[in-house]
C-alpha cells in the first residue's frame, strides 16, 4: 500500500463493521474487537494518518443494528418489520434479523466528528419508498432534560427517549432511479434535512442493490 501511494497510485480503504462498533468509542460492552472507525485504517493497515486525504462516510436511510446494545429508534412493531424485509436486513452468512428503526442523528453527527467525514453516502433510501411517514431521531430526552449529543455511557444510552420529527412519505418508487432531479420531492425534502443537520455533503444515494443504481450528486449543490 505505501509503495502504491508512492507510486502516486490512487487506493481505497474500505472499513468494515460500525462507528457504533469501535471497541474504543462505541457502545462499549456492545463492540466489536477493533477500530472500526476511519483511524483504524492507520493501525489495521500500516499507513501513516497524513497519507489518507478523504474520509467518507456510509449510512443507510434508516438504521439497524445486529446483537444487543443500545438503540434509541428502534421500531418494534410493524414498520421495523417492513423496514427488516424491505431491506432484506439479514446476516449474509447467519441469516440473523437485523434490529431496524429509524435515522437517529445525533448518532450520526457522533460518527461523523469520529471519523472526520468529508462527505455522506445514503444506502437503500428505495427501502422507505411505501411508508406513509417517516421519523427522524433528532435529539433524546432523558430525565425531562434534552441531549442534542449521545451520552458517553452506554446504559444512559438504553434508557433515553427519542425525540423525532415526522417527514411525509413520497410513497412512490425511487427503485433504481439515477439522476437526484428524478426522485419524487417529498425524498429530496428528506435527504436535504439530512445533509443540512449534518452540515455535510451527500455526495451519493443507493436506490437498489445494484452498482448502476446509484444517484452522484458530486458537484450539484
Amino acid at each position: 500500500l505505501n509503495r502504491a501511494m508512492d507510486a502516486g497510485r490512487s487506493v481505497l480503504l474500505e472499513g468494515a463493521q460500525g462507528t457504533m462498533l469501535d471497541v474504543d468509542h462505541g457502545t462499549y460492552p456492545y463492540v466489536t474487537s477493533s477500530n472500526a472507525t476511519a483511524g483504524g485504517a492507520c493501525t489495521g493497515l500500516g499507513i501513516a494518518p497524513t497519507r489518507i486525504s478523504g474520509i467518507v462516510g456510509v449510512s443507510k436511510a434508516y438504521t439497524t443494528r445486529v446483537g444487543n446494545g443500545p438503540f434509541p429508534t428502534e421500531d418494534n412493531g410493524d414498520p421495523g418489520k417492513l423496514l427488516r424485509e424491505r431491506g432484506q436486513e439479514y446476516g449474509a452468512v447467519t441469516r440473523r434479523s437485523r434490529r431496524c428503526g429509524w435515522l437517529d442523528l445525533p448518532v450520526l453527527r457522533y460518527s461523523a466528528t469520529l471519523n472526520g467525514l468529508d462527505s455522506l453516502i445514503i444506502t437503500k433510501l428505495d427501502v422507505l419508498d411505501t411508508l406513509a411517514e417517516i421519523p427522524v431521531g433528532i435529539s433524546y430526552e432523558y430525565e425531562g432534560k434534552r441531549l442534542e449529543e449521545i451520552p458517553p455511557q452506554a446504559e444512559v444510552l438504553t434508557k433515553v427517549r427519542p425525540i423525532y420529527r415526522t417527514f411525509p412519505g413520497w410513497q412512490q418508487s425511487t427503485f433504481g432511479l439515477t439522476r437526484y432531479a428524478d426522485l419524487p420531492p417529498r425524498a429530496r425534502a428528506y435527504l436535504e434535512f439530512i445533509q443540512e443537520q449534518m452540515g455535510i455533503e451527500i455526495s451519493l444515494i443507493s436506490t437498489g442493490p445494484e452498482r448502476q443504481q446509484t444517484i452522484v450528486r458530486a458537484g450539484t449543490r
